[in-house]
């Protein structure tokens, strides 16, 4: 199979094989007007296999917190000319704002619905998120 390379736009690589569609959605990839290519299970020599997002616009914004919060051993490479002209390295935010929604019925977020939805890392070890508002744990869907 052959993937085309990029001229201008970003490649997200490195990602735990099996949440490349996980991504695709959090970062809302399916709004864009642009090619995306979702490579799955691609052979990978430090992880065994891995997935694979390239992404054929260089005006996209993409959330370094959601790409942190799914996989923080990711590697977001910027593509001009078809050239790697920077890569970066991304980590588990300390903080996610309105990326997730708590699942608590008690929570003030779920009655007052103009609320921030915020999360803090409490863990990095464990990568464990709690609500701001009722220190709810979060939990992956």
């Amino acid at each position: 199979m052959t993937i085309d390379s990029i001229q201008n736009g970003i490649v997200l690589d490195h990602i735990r094989a099996g949440r490349a569609m996980k991504l695709y959605h959090y970062l809302e990839l399916d709004k864009l007007d642009c090619t995306v290519a979702i490579m799955k299970n691609v052979k990978s020599n430090k992880y065994g296999k891995k997935d694979i997002l390239k992404i054929d616009d260089d005006n996209v914004d993409i959330n370094l917190d959601v790409i942190g919060y799914i996989d923080p051993d990711i590697t977001v490479s910027i593509i001009k000319d078809g050239k790697t002209i920077e890569k970066k390295q991304v980590e588990a935010p300390e903080k996610l704002i309105n990326v997730v929604k708590c699942m608590n019925p008690r929570c003030i977020t779920t009655t007052e619905q103009e609320i921030d939805q915020i999360f803090k890392l409490t863990d990095r070890a464990t990568r464990t998120y709690r609500c701001a508002y009722c220190e709810s744990k979060l939990k992956e869907k």
